[in-house]
């Protein structure tokens, strides 16, 4: 009976380091170094023509020239530029061309997002985060942000999950997987002239093309629970 006592407390000690451990890594481990230009921040990405792409004919920069973009600590707080404007690198075999601003006509109806594309690399910004993926010039494969949603303040510190996805093309579907081998949680690609994003709240959303930014997605509504602790 005592074996059996101190085995369960040894496995109740080991589940508390565990979501103590992963509590940390979630909400208070430093966020990586921001290494992208500055000007896409400081700059209005709501006064573009979002149907006006880039011609991918490899006559500029390559994805891997250009530094890795993050979301500014819980989120942006107006719709940025784009990271890979300058950027003409080819699309590689099997990937569809996603480009574009897209909002959601069903599912989550309204949703808009912009998805830039230059060779392997994809980056996806919405609601006020900044998810970049692939072959960049100061960081790694998988993005490296937040959700952008405040889960609870302390004082004037703000605290939202980080989050960690890689991307990969698989017949036509962009699978972005968790930490960049984990299990696929997103899905998006081309049906017809819409963009489907399957997520991994178990919804599926049907987006349409847009050409500007609606106003109402310039600054984006503040996400997230924002419990205040202290």
């Amino acid at each position: 009976m005592r074996t059996l006592f101190r085995w369960i407390k040894r496995g109740f000690m080991l589940l508390l380091l565990t979501i103590s451990g992963l509590l940390w890594l979630v909400f208070f481990s430093a966020r990586p170094t921001a290494t992208m230009d500055p000007a896409v921040l400081a700059g209005d990405g709501s006064a573009l023509n979002y149907c006006e792409l880039q011609i991918l004919d490899n006559s500029g920069k390559r994805a891997i020239d250009i530094p890795k973009g993050n979301t500014p600590g819980c989120g942006y707080t107006r719709f940025p530029m784009p990271i890979l404007s300058e950027c003409t690198e080819s699309l590689p075999e099997g990937a569809a061309d996603i480009r574009g601003l897209w909002r959601g006509i069903s599912g989550k109806v309204g949703h808009v997002e912009r998805v830039e594309q230059c060779g392997e690399r994809v980056v996806v910004t919405s609601s006020g985060i900044i998810h970049d993926m692939g072959p960049n010039a100061t960081a790694g494969l998988t993005s490296n942000d937040t959700e952008g949603g405040v889960f609870f303040t302390l004082g004037d510190s703000q605290y939202c999950p980080r989050t960690s996805a890689g991307v990969k093309w698989e017949q036509g579907v962009l699978n972005f997987r968790l930490l960049g081998w984990g299990p696929v949680v997103v899905k998006r690609y081309l049906d017809g002239d819409n963009l489907v994003w399957e997520y991994a709240d178990g919804s599926t959303t049907r987006m349409e093309r847009l050409c500007s930014l609606p106003d109402v997605h310039k600054h984006p509504a503040p996400r997230g629970p924002r419990i205040k602790l202290f």
